[in-house]
């Protein structure tokens, strides 16, 4: 009872947290004009031609992209390692000329570019460029209510041994599987497991819901079938948000007697950096486990490094424990 006690307070203070720091979502922009004009405030529609912003000291705006200062920005990663973030300002076959707020005016050649991208208003905060997040599908593990979309995929280290990918079919469906390859370690009994998720967006970039499934057995051992059927409904943007989630496990042909629950969040701090907590309360075998978690992320180029600590509470639990988590996501396919 204790146990149930204690997760249900944290769980209460968490999403009290974590809603104080989602209503801020990623669509909260300050928009300059060129006639000097300052826009601060959330978007609310975008068009080629125009942005509407809900402010507050003005109601809703519409701003023509023409008058934008520095709307129609690029980011530039040139074969050194050097970006550069700016408005084109002059192009042709050879070189492109951008207008930086860091470094002013910049010509770079084009034979230097090793990859370049346009970026919109919302991604760029106090003349830095936020960086997409690299895994915004799911927490330290746990998925959440965004998908993939068709022809994106990722693959996941997580402490060397474990191993798994997914891949967008299309922009609601994905499919995965992943491998514990202790067959390296004197021919060991190896988890295997493959997995598929629907997601559905209800209000694009603030409401999402999704379901899928876990399932795997156990390479080199009899009656080791495993899983999870699962639901989870998402609040927020896919840089900072609240998933409540439940499951159904089952092991060796029997189903739990209890679902899983679990209550997971992700905002972002800055343009490489995120705060993560993903938590669960599972009952088993008479035995009520809370595991709470709290860590972050770094965006590193392309990839993501995901990094904290994993404490369980249970009855007889005798001492204090922390299990550190180390993981790594390295994203492929369509990942612009």
């Amino acid at each position: 009872m204790k146990t149930k006690l204690l997760f249900f307070i944290y769980l209460v203070f968490l999403s009290s947290f974590i809603y104080s720091q989602t209503v801020q979502d990623t669509s909260a922009v300050t928009i300059e004009t060129r006639s000097g004009g300052k826009y601060s405030g959330h978007i609310i529609s975008e068009t080629k031609d125009t942005i509407k912003i809900e402010t507050i000291n003005m109601g809703i705006v519409s701003i023509a992209t023409t008058e934008i200062v520095y709307h129609n920005l690029i980011n530039i990663e040139t074969k050194d390692g050097n970006e550069f973030l700016g408005e084109i300002i002059e192009e042709d076959p050879l070189y492109i000329k951008l207008k930086t707020q860091k470094f002013g005016e910049v010509t770079i050649s084009k034979s230097d570019i090793k990859s370049q991208k346009p970026v919109e208003v919302q991604q760029v905060k106090e003349g830095k460029y936020w960086f997409p997040n690299p895994q915004s599908t799911r927490y330290f593990w746990a998925p959440n209510g965004y998908g993939l979309e068709k022809g994106e995929g990722y693959y996941q280290n997580i402490w060397v041994l474990w191993n798994q990918f997914a891949v967008g079919l299309t922009n609601s469906f994905s499919v995965g599987g992943g491998i514990v390859p202790l067959f390296l370690f004197g021919g060991g009994p190896t988890p295997v497991f493959g997995t598929v998720k629907f997601s559905v967006p209800v209000t694009k970039n603030k409401f999402n819901i999704g379901a899928g499934a876990i399932a795997g057995t156990v390479l080199g051992e009899e009656n080791t079938g495993f899983g999870i059927l699962y639901g989870l409904t998402t609040f927020g943007s896919s840089d900072k948000n609240m998933t409540f989630g439940a499951g159904a496990m089952f092991a060796s042909g029997d189903w739990a007697t209890a679902p899983l629950f679990n209550l997971n969040g992700m905002f972002r701090v800055s343009n490489k950096g995120y705060v993560l907590t993903e938590n669960y309360l599972i009952t088993s075998g008479g035995e009520t486990i809370v595991l709470i978690s709290m860590g972050g992320r770094s965006i590193i180029k392309k990839a993501a490094l995901d990094y904290g600590l994993f404490i369980p509470f249970y009855s007889e639990m005798e001492s204090f424990i922390a299990i550190p988590w180390l993981g790594f996501t390295i994203p492929f396919g369509k990942t612009e």
